[in-house]
């Protein structure tokens, strides 16, 4: 099959590889949509404990079942699924309070531990295997083109439920990439009074029907002390300090956009975190349950991936569609690739 490669770091190709054979609890998808998401760029570099290269990428993707492993049974072959990245060992403390994105058994396979795309074989390939565990079937009227969008709304749903966002509040949104932008759909869909995007450029603009207002990074000072719940997944320093400044007295501030590790938080006045009363918390991927409560708001019209999804090519062009999601061209929010 045709896959891309990291044969090392800061290195890809597409070249043939062979089609995995699905083990005992594993299923086999034939990859019809797949997405490159900026995590891919840290992967990439080296930045994921856990990856060995050579490395099949690949976290954001849906397809068809075209093979079962051994004790798979309640999943038909046939089936349009979309797939979750973490798959947890399901026997440590963490995995046991259903927080498998926080499996203490990170990077061992051996123990059941998968992150999907990252530290086994992912989906920007003709065909991947996952555990079952990682698998969900999509709503009868969601095609795969959308499904390859079940872990982003996972990831934004959960850092909104985080934030315990209640109805009638003021939401500020940090970041005006994929996941900002279903992060500020999902809060207007869970009933927020006022949503607005910060960001710059051309994917801003490309906010404007996603939330009630937008800003742009520059005049963000304009919003401090304001929110009740802010959401940061910019990734950088500057928006969590903006982040935490933006937020009333007693407000929530969720911080999911550093992933990867150098980026360091300094300039912050603790007693804007004390005084404040805030809730500075965390947020990573999505544990139990979260894509699948994702996926039937997807369902029901609530969040709309089309609008989003501002590039397709070939698998063959990956060369291509890396240099327009990594250069932004013509606004690119998600770049997908159709194998």
């Amino acid at each position: 099959m045709r896959a891309v490669l990291f044969p090392k770091p800061n290195e890809f190709e597409v070249t043939d590889v062979d089609v995995p054979r699905p083990p005992r609890g594993h299923v086999l998808i034939r990859v019809q949509a797949s997405m490159i998401c900026a995590t891919d760029a840290k992967v990439l570099a080296g930045k994921f404990a856990g990856t060995k290269f050579p490395h099949v990428p690949g976290h954001e993707f849906a397809g068809h079942v075209v093979g079962l492993g051994e004790g798979v049974t309640s999943l038909p072959l046939g089936a349009h699924v979309g797939i979750e990245v973490h798959v947890g060992c399901g026997s440590c403390d963490r995995c046991r309070e259903g927080l498998y994105n926080l499996c203490l058994n990170y990077g061992h396979p051996e123990r059941g531990h998968a992150h999907i795309g990252f530290t086994v074989p992912g989906g920007l390939a003709e065909y991947a295997s996952v555990p079952l565990a990682a698998v969900h079937p999509l709503p009868a009227n969601v095609n795969t083109r959308e499904g390859a969008w079940t872990d982003n709304l996972g990831v934004s749903l959960w850092a909104l439920e985080r934030g315990r966002l209640k109805a009638g509040e003021r939401v500020v949104v940090f970041g005006s990439g994929a996941i900002g932008l279903c992060t500020a759909q999902l809060a207007r869909a869970l009933g927020a009074a006022c949503v607005t995007v910060v960001g710059r450029g051309a994917r801003l603009e490309r906010a404007k029907p996603f939330a009630d207002a937008i800003a742009d990074e520059k005049d963000v000072s304009t919003l401090a002390g304001t929110a009740d719940l802010v959401v940061e997944f910019a990734g950088t320093a500057e928006a969590a300090r903006e982040a935490i400044a933006t937020a009333r007295r007693g407000g929530r501030v969720v911080l999911g956009g550093s992933t990867g590790t150098g980026v360091e938080l300094s300039g912050v006045d603790l007693s804007t975190i004390v005084r404040g009363h805030l809730d500075v918390l965390g947020s990573v991927a999505n544990p139990m349950g979260v894509s699948g409560r994702a996926l039937a708001l997807l369902a029901r019209g609530l969040v709309d991936v089309r609008a989003l999804t501002t590039h397709h090519f070939a698998l063959e062009r990956f060369a291509e569609a890396w240099q327009t999601f990594r250069e932004r061209r013509e606004g690119a929010i998600r770049v997908m690739l159709e194998p």
